[in-house]
């Protein structure tokens, strides 16, 4: 029995996380959740899966949802609650599904203690990736991504050389607004920002990847997965989401991993290599599918991904700093207050006062995003 933790239980990834499980009655035992705010969905999850430990955002929470599960359960609440399902529980695998930098502190516990992580917490190594690759290697931990591009790519690369590499490309779904000229993204509201045409996910991933900053953050987050330089890592626009990325070799070969778009295909791949089980996803019919469509990606047209290209370059706190910007600009949108073009406006202008300082320790890095997050409130 795999035994496993999920920080970010009721967020998209945390619920389609515990979809595989159920579909694998006796074979994953949940040993720790923790969510955020939405109380309702954390009890009805701890009474399903009955973990050991539990967790949720804020201590009113813990004191609301204390009487509503099963008294033998270990309830935390805030970050300490976060480390505690991370890394104070027997999980092998620890579902890092929490969205933000919050998940760093608790993803480098997790490691300290020995175990693997499936990522899908892009940020933790946008922010950290120096610390936490290096901490990995160190505890003999495995990375096994999440997010369906980089699975993909881990997948091309299964069995071959790295020697034998030549460049990785990252197919982009270009996200809700796609087709639409700058102009007119002028008023685009947050309705139309959320109606994603492809995947199923949460508020702040559908702005990211309207904004393509989601995709800067997968730039980022390839560069440290699988140590390739950025002048190595493409990416594509692919509007079907059909194929999920593909690997070049030196010899002219491209290798691309294909499927109908659903996270759980990647999911349950990373909390079963090298093994594959069985899915109930619907199976990809290329017949059906008729016709697959690419374009060569628009660096003015989405100028945030150009933002994460220059910033994973230059390094250090740089990274962070976008990261950080980005999140206060985007909830910014959500609440209203902001039009949309305003986003990438915010992020450039942190990003243009920022002192970047070379291989942070942990508390420079916190210290970078919150400088950041100030500042991007400010503007």
């Amino acid at each position: 029995m795999k035994k496993i933790a999920i920080i970010g239980s009721t967020g998209s990834i945390g619920t389609q996380t515990l979809d595989v499980v159920s579909q694998h009655p006796g074979e994953f035992s949940v040993e720790g959740l923790a969510a955020g705010a939405n109380a309702d969905l954390f009890v009805e999850q701890v009474r399903r899966f009955r973990p050991k430990t539990a967790s949720v955002a804020t201590k009113e929470i813990a004191d609301r949802v204390r009487p509503l599960i099963p008294a033998e359960v270990k309830l935390y609440y805030g970050e300490e609650g976060l480390v505690e399902v991370a890394a104070g529980t027997d999980a092998e695998t620890v579902v890092t599904a929490i969205v933000g930098s919050a998940g760093l502190p608790a993803t480098l516990a997790a490691i300290s203690e020995g175990k693997h992580i499936a990522l899908a917490n892009k940020e933790t190594l946008v922010t950290a990736g120096h610390l936490v690759t290096k901490l990995a290697r160190q505890k003999g931990v495995s990375l096994l991504p999440v997010d369906s591009e980089h699975s993909a790519i881990f997948q091309c690369l299964n069995g071959e050389r790295m020697e034998d590499l030549e460049r990785l490309t990252l197919t982009a779904s270009g996200g809700s607004f796609r087709d639409l000229t700058r102009e007119q993204l002028r008023n685009v509201t947050v309705e139309d920002a959320l109606k994603h045409p492809n995947w199923s996910m949460g508020a702040k991933i559908t702005i990211d990847s309207a904004t393509m900053v989601n995709k800067g953050l997968e730039v980022i987050e390839a560069r440290w997965l699988f140590g390739v330089d950025f002048e190595r890592i493409g990416v594509l626009l692919h509007p079907e989401s059909i194929v999920h990325s593909f690997v070049e070799y030196r010899d002219g070969s491209v290798i691309a991993q294909m499927g109908t778009p659903d996270m759980r295909v990647p999911i349950q791949y990373a909390l079963t290599y090298p093994q594959r089980w069985n899915s109930d996803t619907k199976r990809l019919s290329l017949a059906e599918v008729g016709q697959l469509h690419f374009r060569e990606m628009d660096f003015v047209r989405f100028p945030c991904l150009r933002l994460a290209f220059e910033c994973g370059k230059i390094g250090g706190t740089a990274t962070s700093v976008y990261n950080a910007a980005n999140e206060v600009a985007v909830a910014r949108f959500l609440n209203r207050e902001i039009p949309f073009l305003r986003i990438e406006h915010i992020i450039e202008s942190v990003l243009s006062v920022h002192k970047v300082q070379a291989d942070p320790s942990l508390e420079e890095i916190g210290e970078a995003d919150r400088w950041a997050r100030e500042t991007a409130r400010s503007l």
